[in-house]
């Protein structure tokens, strides 16, 4: 394990390119952050063992295991937020799809300014839902839907309902409002903390993934606005 202390939050950085991983940490120790790194898949799990991070960035080809596996093995031992780091743009709906448990990905090659901003966001989103989390109805119900804020579980029709991280967020932000259209900036801003949101698909995967565990039915598309939610 390889770490850059500073005094601001923790990151892991899993990178196999250890020129790209080096050229990360350098970048983000500037920034503020406190930086541990590790190369690949039992590496990454062990070191955030060790390392306690408030957030890890994550490179999906990896030797030993891939970043899903890493993913899944660290959200199973502590819940944190990830940013994956995706060759391609279309691989963002298959891995939403697979219900990884990141909360965010960008694509190769990306701008260090745009990955710095995505980890603040992140890391501002984290806060944010604590804080609306204390100020929220600690139980919801919404038709067949029940909604546990304070133990952060999901019923539909009395079964479990297994969501991300990130789904259960983007579910309680269009809870909020049931059957009012949430506008894309607004979900963007409000689950993903995003000052400025631009063009993306981020949204549209995560919507995706929460209709094929809620039921398509329950999220409603208004085509150029936004979703809402449906009870």
């Amino acid at each position: 394990m390889a770490e850059e202390q500073t005094e601001g939050g923790r990151l892991l950085v899993v990178e196999d390119d250890r020129t790209i991983r080096e050229a990360l940490m350098e970048r983000l120790v500037a920034e503020g952050f406190s930086v541990c790194s590790a190369g690949d898949g039992p590496g990454a799990v062990a070191t955030f063992s060790e390392c306690a991070p408030d957030l890890v960035v994550l490179d999906l080809m990896l030797p030993g295991f891939d970043g899903i596996e890493v993913c899944r093995r660290i959200q199973a031992e502590r819940p944190v937020p990830v940013l994956m780091l995706t060759a391609r743009a279309d691989e963002t709906d298959v891995l939403v799809g697979l219900g990884v448990g990141a909360d965010d990905y960008v694509t190769k090659p990306f701008s260090m300014r745009e990955l710095v901003a995505r980890i603040r966001a992140l890391l501002r989103r984290v806060q944010r839902a604590r804080e609306l989390a204390a100020t929220r109805q600690p139980v919801r119900t919404l038709g067949s839907l029940r909604i546990d804020v304070s133990s952060r579980r999901v019923e539909s029709a009395g079964a479990e309902v297994h969501l991300t991280p990130l789904e259960f967020d983007l579910l309680l932000a269009l809870a909020d409002r049931p059957g009012v259209v949430r506008g894309r900036d607004d979900l963007l801003r409000e689950v993903w903390g995003w000052a400025e949101p631009g063009r993306t698909r981020t949204l549209d995967s995560h919507v995706k993934a929460l209709r094929s565990k809620i039921g398509p039915e329950r999220v409603r598309t208004v085509h150029g606005v936004g979703y809402a939610l449906e009870v």
